[in-house]
C-alpha cells in the first residue's frame, strides 16, 4: 500500500513536469524549480530537517499552483548524536500562492506522504511506527530578486497518532522553515 502510494506520488510529480514541457508548441509554458532545506519543529517534540524542492510553472495558475517533494527525518535533527526516535517524513504537497507576482505570497498548502519510525529494539515491534500523513500548513513564502525564496508555514496533521492508532511520536502541530536557492527559472 505505501510503494503504491509512494510511486503514485512520484508519477504525479513527473506528470506535472512533462505536461507543462508538452504544450510548449501551443503556448511558451515557462518554469521555475526550487530546492533547498527544510527545517521542522514538532510541538513539543523532535526536530527534524532534511531537503525540499517546489515547481510551478506559468500554465498552473500562472504561478500561482505549486508542487513539491520533500524529505525530513529527526536523524538529520534531534536524533543526531543522541537516543532520539529516529523518524522520516516522506511529504509530497500542493500549495496555493496569493499574490503570486509580489514578493510576499501567503500560501495555503496540502501535504500527502509516508511516515516512518525506527524504534530499533525489537521490544517495540508490537507498536505502530508507520502512518499515511495528511496535513494542512498555511504560512507566508518571501521570494527575494536574487535566486532564494524562505518559507514560514504552521502545519496541523490530520492522522497524528497516539500509540495505539498510528505511531505515538506522529505529532499533530509542527512549525516549518524552508529555504530555496532556485534552480531553473525560465521567466529571466
Amino acid at each position: 500500500m505505501i510503494k503504491k502510494l509512494l510511486s503514485l506520488i512520484l508519477m504525479l510529480f513527473l506528470f506535472v513536469g512533462l505536461q507543462a514541457q508538452s504544450d510548449s508548441a501551443k503556448t511558451e509554458r515557462l518554469r521555475v524549480v526550487k530546492g533547498g532545506i527544510r527545517i521542522q519543529k514538532t510541538q513539543k517534540l523532535y526536530w527534524e530537517n532534511g531537503f525540499t524542492f517546489d515547481m510551478t510553472c506559468s500554465g498552473l495558475m500562472n504561478y500561482r499552483l505549486h508542487f513539491g517533494l520533500s524529505y525530513v527525518s529527526s536523524r538529520l535533527g534531534s536524533a543526531m548524536g543522541s537516543n532520539a526516535i529516529k523518524q522520516d517524513n516522506y511529504i509530497f504537497s500542493t500549495s496555493y500562492h496569493f499574490r503570486s507576482s509580489k514578493s510576499l505570497q501567503p500560501i495555503g498548502r496540502i501535504n500527502l506522504g509516508y511516515f516512518y519510525a525506527d524504534y530499533e529494539d525489537p521490544i517495540f515491534d508490537v507498536l505502530s511506527n508507520t502512518s499515511i500523513i495528511i496535513g494542512l500548513e498555511v504560512g507566508l513564502v518571501y521570494d527575494f530578486d536574487f535566486p532564494l525564496t524562505v518559507s514560514l508555514s504552521a502545519g496541523y496533521t490530520l492522522t497524528a497518532g497516539n500509540g495505539t492508532s498510528g505511531p505515538g511520536t506522529l505529532y499533530p502541530i509542527y512549525y516549518q522553515m524552508s529555504v530555496y536557492y532556485t534552480l531553473f527559472d525560465q521567466r529571466k
